[in-house]
């Protein structure tokens, strides 16, 4: 289970996530708003302005403050610094 920090003491667990996105396009902002209204939404903006929209494998929504690009990279950062790399096989398959 992989946990990042979205901002304001909200963490995430990155495992569960199927997409983020920018929370400007008309269907981003159509599927917010449904959410809303089935009670799904989850905002973790903390009063800010949203920056990022991302959707759960089961069925919410979350709003975060921080931009998917941010998110991504505190991802990366934690990855590569427990030992897992990014793009590279296991040298036990390269054997």
């Amino acid at each position: 289970m992989e946990l990042v920090h979205i901002g304001f003491g909200n963490i995430l667990v990155m495992n569960r996530v199927i997409a983020m996105a920018a929370p400007n396009s008309a269907p981003t902002k159509r599927t917010v708003q449904e959410a809303k209204a089935r009670g799904q939404l989850v905002d973790m903006t903390n009063g800010r302005r949203t920056k990022a929209v991302i959707f759960m494998d089961s069925g919410h929504i979350i709003q975060a403050a921080l931009a998917p690009e941010t998110i991504a990279g505190r991802l990366q950062t934690s990855r590569t610094s427990s030992g897992i790399r990014l793009g590279q096989s296991d040298e036990r398959d390269e054997a």
